[in-house]
């Protein structure tokens, strides 16, 4: 249980650094929740509990795949709220379209078993 806590912690605590730090300086905290963070900490985490080499490379291998339709959030955020959009209405806007591009590519990438 103790593990569990230290983990949920640090993971945690990763986002409200990135949050804080926007609230200074938004291109550093842009640099640094671009940085796959979570993934690493996903890996970390997986090889403290001893998973084989061989899952945490097909963990990695598929979240190559997956970032590709998370793109779409991003310019498409940027985009509306520049465009005077309501910030929660484009937050909902962005997150759909992302949800959409990945309902999309899924399929594609399981026909040719680059995910599950």
């Amino acid at each position: 249980m103790i593990y569990y806590a230290i983990k949920f912690c640090i993971s945690a605590s990763l986002i409200v650094l990135i949050s804080e730090i926007a609230r200074r300086s938004t291109g550093f905290a842009a640099l640094i929740a671009s940085l796959p963070l979570t993934s690493l900490l996903a890996f970390v985490w997986l090889g403290v509990e001893g998973a084989p080499p061989e899952k945490i490379a097909e963990l990695s291998g598929q979240i190559f795949w997956l970032i590709v339709p998370s793109l779409v959030l991003f310019p498409l955020l940027s985009l509306l709220l520049r465009s005077g959009v309501n910030v929660w209405v484009s937050l909902v806007a962005a997150s759909a379209a992302t949800v959409l591009a990945y309902l999309a590519l899924l399929p594609l990438l399981r026909k040719f078993g680059l995910v599950e």
